[in-house]
């Protein structure tokens, strides 16, 4: 056992009955503890290789989106989008996880250099800070990313009727007690290592993106290495995987519907992916107070930064 996995076993936990999920702090950012373990055992043993491309976000804030998009823009050459893995498998099968590529390096499939992780930016192998690799990052507005993460845990909760309510949930991200949290922190974390080493480090806006997505599709695949050619271009390439990755498309497909994933061991249906997609969603569940409560913490967080979020989003 690494010194890591020795101070895991000593770290305090917030019981299931207070989060909804039991979640252990490490380095500054709380996690249920199998999900940290990994994280640990990735610290200790990963060894990045010059052309991965790690794609990294918070649970809930675009993930599935720019798995499937990524995935679609690098393997273009060999499927086409009436052929593509992604219309059988989601989009979180079709890449190998950072903690599934630690634990079995040789598992890696030729081709495919993407690597999907929720690991903070501070805490990544020192092998993926100190190399050349890639790392795109999607953000979403903290609210719509708090509503879309609460409605997913409360699905895949073992009694549903005891899990946490919003509003003890809420007041728990808002101390930084969530999944991979401090929220503000991890996308600050990511939005700092984006202006300091722009080459390394992509940081697209989930809303931006949702309004237009065409243009990210182009840069995405530029950042990557695999930028799409004048004749791709004019045959429709770009929109062809715009439409194929968009939410309607992949929350109609059967594998979407009706599939299971089974992370750490736990069923998670993967129809739990496909809530709504929606800008603005928050307004729905969130009180003026609570609004202007994370409002209020986004400002005092990203100050001077200069990142910023439309706060009617």
């Amino acid at each position: 056992m690494g010194p890591g996995l020795r101070l895991l076993a000593s770290r305090p936990i917030i019981p299931s009955s207070k989060s909804g999920y039991p979640l252990s702090q490490y380095q500054g950012f709380w996690c249920s503890p199998d999900f940290l373990e990994d994280i640990i055992l990735s610290q200790e043993g990963f060894k990045a290789e010059p052309n991965d491309i790690f794609v990294c976000s918070v649970p809930k804030s675009g993930t599935t989106w720019l798995k499937a998009l990524t995935f679609a823009i690098v393997r273009r050459n060999r499927y086409d989008t009436s052929t593509s893995p992604l219309l059988s498998k989601i989009s979180h099968d079709c890449i190998p996880t950072l903690a599934k590529l630690t634990k079995e390096p040789d598992s890696r499939e030729p081709g495919i250099p993407l690597v999907g992780t929720h690991t903070p930016y501070t805490a990544l192998p020192k092998s993926i800070l100190d190399s050349d690799c890639k790392i795109v990052y999607i953000c979403r507005e903290p609210k719509d990313a708090f509503v879309a993460l609460y409605h997913f845990l409360a699905k895949r909760a073992p009694k549903k009727d005891e899990f946490v309510s919003l509003e003890e949930a809420f007041d728990l991200f808002c101390q930084g007690k969530s999944f991979y949290g401090p929220y503000l922190d991890h996308v600050l974390g990511f939005w700092k290592a984006s202006q300091a080493r722009p080459g390394k480090v992509l940081f697209p806006k989930y809303e931006d993106m949702m309004k237009d997505t065409a243009p990210y599709v182009k840069r995405l695949a530029e950042f990557m290495g695999y930028p799409f050619s004048l004749e791709e271009e004019e045959a429709g390439a770009v929109q062809r995987i715009v439409d194929l990755c968009g939410f309607e498309n992949m929350s109609s497909l059967e594998v979407n519907k009706s599939g299971l994933r089974k992370p750490h061991e736990v069923k998670v249906e993967n129809s739990f992916y496909f809530r709504k997609g929606r800008i603005g969603d928050w307004k729905e569940y969130l009180t003026p107070e609570m609004a202007e409560r994370l409002d209020k913490m986004m400002e005092q967080k990203f100050a001077g930064t200069g990142l910023t979020f439309l706060v009617s989003c």
